[in-house]
């Protein structure tokens, strides 16, 4: 990041992962888990559907995107609306909001974006950096499991899932899914703030 493909896209107006309307497994997730409301950042937030939708049910919400248009957008759709929901241009990657921290981390497609270990390594802990202590991280991740397809969300492994988060967070549960309107197999990986480092794997000598 900054990727320069970002505000061109939003430009051109090719939005396959702006669908307008929230997330469904972020609102099954938020619905039916009891999650209180409570101070929240949205990854990659693009034109704000998801962090507004947060918003309208209490949460406290920054949405930051890489992509400036992204973020323009976000904010005209929040002009006249009185909800605790703001925006900004921000490299994730980079570093981690200052104005942490946050009891709820939510990204739809944001940690798959990257090709690199050591900067999916660096997403995850800045995360952990980023979430209260007893907070979580949900991530929607496209997944390597389905047929072969030439388009669509990046696809990352299970094992590359965990490498890159476990050192840093607690994984609460990572399990196969879709993303819904699109049918394309995903990872629910919810994760939570460590109380203790991970442990090494056993080893019997």
């Amino acid at each position: 990041m900054p990727h320069r493909s970002w505000n061109e896209s939003y430009a051109s107006g090719e939005l396959p992962w702006d669908t307008g309307h929230p997330e469904p497994l972020l609102v099954a997730f938020v619905t039916s888990s009891g999650i209180a409301p409570g101070r929240t950042l949205e990854i990659g937030a693009g034109t704000g559907t998801n962090s507004i939708w947060l918003a309208e049910r209490g949460f406290d919400v920054l949405g930051v995107d890489v992509s400036s248009l992204a973020v323009e957008r976000a904010r005209e759709k929040m002009q006249g609306r009185d909800l605790r929901c703001r925006f900004a241009t921000s490299d994730f990657l980079a570093a981690p909001p200052s104005d942490g921290p946050f009891q709820f981390i939510f990204d739809r497609g944001c940690f798959h974006v990257f090709d690199e270990p050591g900067e999916r390594a660096r997403f995850a802990a800045h995360v952990a950096a980023a979430l209260a202590p007893g907070g979580s991280w949900l991530s929607l991740i496209g997944s390597t499991e389905g047929p072969p397809r030439e388009v669509g969300p990046p696809r990352r492994s299970a094992c590359e899932v965990a490498l890159a988060i476990e050192p840093a967070l607690e994984i609460v549960e990572l399990r196969s899914t879709e993303f819904k309107g699109i049918g394309e197999k995903a990872w629910f990986c919810l994760s939570r703030h460590r109380t203790i480092p991970a442990q090494p794997s056993t080893r019997h000598d």
